[in-house]
């Protein structure tokens, strides 16, 4: 079998034992991303020759001694909102183009710790703010299943690669949705983690209190494995929490679900759910049913409100984010200006792109004086009915499932010119990242037009095994995740 068909763990194994060297597992990535990277267009920064040098390195040193690390010689994708010392970290916007930070986001030293080799830096929707990856300053990444269809955001780029199969496995972020949504669109698996399991130390802030980083993988026993590697308190990081971080691989042997409570709240099947979606979805759900899992229908009343909350909270937190970005201390810096005020404002609408002005002067708006209690105060008062409906619900319930997303992979330029229809892209997980609630996305059946189909499950806080034992049950009972696209 080709190299990079095989999964993180399947790889790993190869590795470890000696069948394969890094030189050849990082030869054979790079073979890939040639061939379909002029299609896909994932990536947006390639970083070829330090992954051969970290490969020689490392065969040199393990030559006749096989004992490594669980990550040591595996090729990732790392979403291009991460820092990276000595690589390019752009956020897909022209502010950052030239940017290439000094240090490593703890993510990327955990990750580094372990010798693992990062191919590249991937796609996404300028500073993570988009549904689709259309918003990046470079162009578009594209759906490994339909070319003419976006790969899903911000992690689009993460998603994309993950399904081209031009890495074996990449970390994406995700603000409300961000990497549930696009693992969605293109046929793989997407964890959010608990916020504050995953240390942001290093993430390019988009929405403080939302954004939470998390691995984009070919199935979840490789979601587990990342997970592994990346969790943990960090004290760079002031909303890390500090609490021990479980065994994820020993929660997926657990192959029934007959102790667990699945519950299924009516407001997520309602107008507007895409008809093909709704049938695989419930499917799911009486496969769940099958391995012994007890349904039951619950409420989450406050869904509704969860998109205006999210865009009233996360754009006031982004404006305030952005802020820095002034042309001043690092970045882009607009030219023959008259005076400081012209550099700030060249600066900022020639650096940024028109979803990032636009959300930033949303929060300005929201956050101004006279409209704080109206609209920003109103919207954290609704977001904690918000956390207090999923409390009840967890009550009755060990998990809830849904919907990823109310439709397969729109076609590009599709709702590029409607903001509101984009931002009605999330509404499925908008709420979970309101709630700093763990959840996971994976497929579970393909549209009439062949395009993958994904299933969300949410646990409780800090809970991801629950989450992580019930989705690899249901994939091990299907074969969803087993097809990949023939990209032409």
């Amino acid at each position: 079998m080709s190299l990079h068909k095989l999964t993180l763990c399947e790889l790993q194994k190869q590795f470890q034992t000696g069948e394969v060297t890094a030189t050849e597992i990082v030869r054979a990535y790079f073979l890939r991303i040639g061939h379909v990277e002029p299609k896909v267009k994932a990536f947006v920064t390639q970083a070829q020759e330090s992954a051969f040098m970290e490969a020689d390195v490392l065969d040199r040193k393990l030559k006749g001694w096989r004992k490594t690390q669980p990550l040591t010689g595996m090729p990732l994708a790392i979403k291009d909102n991460i820092c990276t010392d000595g690589i390019t970290t752009t956020c897909s916007s022209r502010m950052l183009q030239n940017f290439v930070p000094p240090y490593d986001a703890t993510v990327i030293a955990k990750l580094r710790a372990q010798e693992c080799i990062v191919l590249g830096k991937t796609n996404l929707d300028e500073f993570a703010m988009g549904s689709s990856t259309e918003n990046s300053a470079f162009g578009p990444s594209r759906n490994p299943w339909n070319l003419r269809c976006v790969p899903g955001g911000s992690s689009g780029g993460s998603a994309a690669a993950v399904a081209a199969e031009e890495c074996v496995a990449a970390l994406g972020s995700d603000t409300g949705g961000s990497i549930r949504q696009p693992a969605a669109f293109c046929g793989v698996v997407g964890l959010k983690p608990t916020y504050g399991r995953v240390s942001r130390y290093g993430l390019v802030a988009f929405a403080s209190s939302l954004d939470q980083i998390g691995p984009i993988t070919k199935d979840v026993s490789d979601a587990a494995f990342l997970l592994q590697a990346i969790a943990g308190h960090d004290p760079m990081d002031s909303t890390s929490v500090d609490r021990p971080v479980p065994d994820y691989m020993k929660a997926l042997k657990k192959r029934d679900l007959k102790t667990v409570k699945v519950g299924v709240p009516a407001e997520f099947f309602t107008e507007g759910l895409d008809q093909d979606v709704e049938q695989s979805v419930r499917a799911a759900i009486e496969e769940l049913k099958h391995l012994g899992a007890e349904i039951k229908e619950i409420r989450l009343p406050r869904t509704d409100a969860a998109v205006a909350v999210y865009y009233v909270i996360a754009t006031a937190e982004a404006s305030s984010n952005l802020a820095r970005f002034d042309g001043v201390k690092f970045g882009f810096r607009a030219k023959e200006t008259k005076d400081l005020l012209d550099l700030y404002m060249k600066t900022r609408q020639e650096g940024f792109g028109p979803e990032v002005k636009r959300r930033i002067m949303l929060g300005t708006y929201v956050l101004s004086a006279g409209y704080y209690d109206a609209y920003y105060g109103k919207a954290q008062a609704v977001r904690t009915l918000v956390c207090q409906d999923f409390d009840a619900a967890f009550k009755e319930v060990d998990l809830i499932v849904t919907p990823a997303t109310p439709t397969p992979a729109f076609k590009l330029g599709e709702k590029s010119e409607d903001p509101l229809q984009m931002y009605l892209s999330d509404i499925f997980t908008i709420s979970v990242n309101l709630a700093g609630l763990p959840a996971i996305a994976l497929p579970c059946g393909f549209s009439k037009e062949g395009l993958p189909i994904g299933l969300q499950l949410i646990g409780r806080a800090f809970e991801e095994e629950t989450i992580l034992r019930a989705a690899h049950a249901y994939e091990q009972s299907t074969q969803w995740h087993r097809q990949k696209p023939a990209i032409r």
